[in-house]
């Protein structure tokens, strides 16, 4: 099983009044924890910059933390209900921080990858909100210069009802905060561009300036995703999708969502026209324009709904009701107020007939007659009869069998081969929407309607509908966060959650995750089980320092603690029985009765003795102090070794005194 430990700074405190309490999200320039304002005891959000965001050298530190310091002044001004309060700052080990006001709620990236779209009426509401916010900033002079969905939170709806995104409240967090990060980029390292390529502006890419109309084109793009589910552009590196902001418009959403109303295909183009000239002046602007398009939105409803209201079912009214009218509703009396009666026109009538005109259908006999009398009236009328007869019979034909043929099988092809068969049968493909597949690999089709086989029109439509593959989900990151939001994060993502026994850690607090099972990152199938395994805290029991002491003493100490010593005896040129190693480390909690594992000398290896009878004296002792040995020289130095003592192939520890006699 694959353990997780998360970042030391959780149950840290910090400037002696911000306690970490768990990591929220992981961004590309900082970490959001959720922390306890121990002095005003509130729940915080507190943002610290990422170590590879600050500069090393001390004098550009110290530069760095001014600007963020000014720009943290500047966010904090901004006081506005759709903007994140800014409630402190500071510095903590070199990194700067900002505590910020805590929303509870997600950010607009999680709704997306939840939702996919959104429907007009909820993505132009939350919209309104974000650009309320960010007309704020601009009427202060400042450009927030990364709007995305990561940083628009969206908190529950007042309603408390579920999915109300329209009643939701929206807030915008991050503002200044690129543009302090990328001053000191500047600095460092020559110009370097701090933004979110999905969303930046064209005049960010190629000029590097950026101003209210850049954060208009953002939240254009913004609202292009919320509308289609997907960014207008795609790459395979950053840069390449960066420049196509550059070289290309952003296409309608409709055109990814047929149906859209033209007036939100209108918004998404005027706010993210190329020249800067040609968008909104700022989010003030597009916020006016923004609200236009609800109140036509809202128009079109109110029309359909007067509409439905005028179309009432024919009533007759009692003349009693026209006699009930207030006296100046009604009307004149009609015996008081008309005036004599003028003598009547007689009416003009129609030319009579003439008297002798027989009846129609007299008429037609007597022609009837006239024909069938002749031999070419009876031909022409025989003619006729088996004209109308071979239309009729064609007719049927067409219109009950001719025209239709049967539907290719086309289940289980690859998407390109599936359209490849159906052009060849002259057939349209339609798309249904793709849905996932245990048994069905990617981009197969699944199935199709009319079913193989079926009648279909010649040329008609065929819809298929492709698989996505089995359905798989990566475990989500959750070691650090409180057991409540980690159990949310992965019943999220369709998992089901399971308590392990608890642990002891030496650097987590009690209540927050461990470690999960299946470790974080592994692919699972919808509905799998993920064992959670939470921190008790610090274990009870501190490991004492072993390492130097005997073997002997080390059991001793351990045994007075309640632990229990396993010993490992290893090679080493240290004195023999001394302690080598232990794990865990001094210093580390552990529970009654824990092992403590310590490595232990063997002793320096034993010394072969080698034979030096025969040999002078003199290179004899040069032999044996070579291999580590003392030497004592008995009688005569320079003469020739006689004995020694222990004698040849003896096994000695090294530093063992050898005498040699010489004569």
């Amino acid at each position: 099983m694959d353990i997780q430990v998360a970042d030391t700074l959780l149950g840290s405190l910090i400037d002696g009044r911000y306690r970490i309490r768990g990591r929220v999200a992981r961004g590309g320039m900082a970490t959001v924890y959720t922390a306890t304002d121990e002095r005003l005891e509130r729940t915080v959000a507190l943002k610290i910059i990422h170590p590879t965001q600050a500069p090393d050298a001390r004098a550009r530190l110290a530069g760095f933390v001014e600007r963020f310091t000014d720009e943290a002044k500047t966010i904090a001004r901004l006081t506005h209900p759709n903007v994140v309060a800014v409630y402190d700052q500071g510095v903590h080990n070199g990194l700067p921080y900002l505590v910020m006001e805590y929303v509870r709620g997600r950010t607009l990236r999680e709704i997306l990858i939840e939702r996919r779209r959104l429907n007009p009426g909820e993505a132009l509401a939350i919209l309104d909100q974000m650009l309320a916010a960010i007309a704020a900033a601009h009427r202060a002079g400042l450009v927030h210069r990364d709007v995305k969905p990561e940083n628009v939170l969206v908190a529950e709806a007042p309603s408390g009802g579920a999915g109300n995104l329209i009643d939701s409240v929206v807030k915008v967090a991050d503002f200044g905060l690129a543009r302090a990060v990328e001053a000191s980029a500047d600095e460092e390292n020559g110009g370097q561009l701090m933004a979110t390529v999905a969303y930046v502006a064209p005049e960010l890419v190629t000029e590097g300036r950026a101003d209210p109309r850049s954060d208009v084109y953002s939240a254009g793009i913004v609202l292009f995703e919320m509308l289609t589910g997907r960014v207008p552009y795609d790459g395979d590196r950053p840069v390449d999708v960066a420049w196509q902001h550059v070289d290309r418009d952003v296409p309608p959403p409709s055109k990814f969502v047929p149906g859209l109303p033209s007036v939100l295909d209108d918004l998404v183009t005027r706010s993210t026209r190329r020249d800067p000239g040609e968008r909104p002046t700022d989010a003030g602007a597009l916020l006016t324009e923004v609200q236009g398009a609800r109140d036509d939105l809202g128009n079109a409803s109110v029309n359909t709904a007067v509409l439905r209201q005028v179309a009432q079912p024919t009533m007759v009214v009692s003349s009693v009701q026209t006699t009930d009218r207030p006296s100046w509703a009604r009307l004149p009396d009609q015996k008081a107020a008309a005036p004599a009666a003028a003598p009547q026109q007689p009416r003009r009538r129609r030319a009579a007939e003439p008297a002798d005109t027989p009846p129609l259908p007299e008429r037609l006999k007597a022609m009837w007659q006239v024909v069938m009398s002749d031999r070419r009236g009876r031909t022409a009328v025989a003619a006729a009869i088996v004209v109308l007869g071979l239309v009729a019979a064609l007719g049927g034909w067409w219109f009950g069998v001719g025209r239709y043929t049967v539907a290719p099988e086309l289940v289980n092809m690859s998407k390109a081969a599936a359209e490849e068969q159906a052009a060849r049968g002259g057939f349209t493909i339609t798309w249904g929407d793709p849905r996932h597949d245990e048994n069905i690999e990617r981009d197969v089709v699944l199935s199709q309607d009319p079913p193989t086989s079926e009648r279909i029109l010649k040329g008609g439509t065929i819809t298929l509908v492709l698989s996505l593959g089995p359905e798989r989900y990566q475990v989500p990151d959750v070691v650090g966060k409180t057991f409540d939001l980690a159990q949310l994060d992965l019943e999220n993502a369709q998992l089901k959650v399971t308590k392990g026994a608890d642990r002891y850690d030496n650097n987590l607090p009690a209540g927050t995750v461990i470690a999960v099972d299946p470790a974080v990152g592994t692919e699972v199938k919808p509905g799998d089980e993920i064992t959670v395994f939470v921190s008790k805290g610090r274990a009870p029991i501190t490991v004492p320092n072993l390492i130097g002491k005997s073997v002997a003493e080390a059991r001793n100490i351990l045994a007075g603690l309640n632990l229990v010593a396993r010993e490992s005896y290893v090679d080493s040129d240290q004195p023999k029985d001394q302690v080598l190693r232990q794990e865990p480390a001094d210093g580390a909690g552990v529970e009654r009765g824990a092992e403590v594992k310590i490595d232990v000398s063997k002793g320096p290896p034993a010394v072969i003795v080698q034979r030096v009878i025969g040999m002078p004296c003199p290179q004899a002792k040069a032999a044996l102090e070579a291999q580590g040995l003392t030497v004592r020289v008995d009688f005569n130095p320079n003469g020739t070794v006689a004995y020694q003592q222990p004698g040849e192939n003896s096994e000695v520890p090294p530093a063992t005194e050898i005498a040699i006699g010489c004569f």
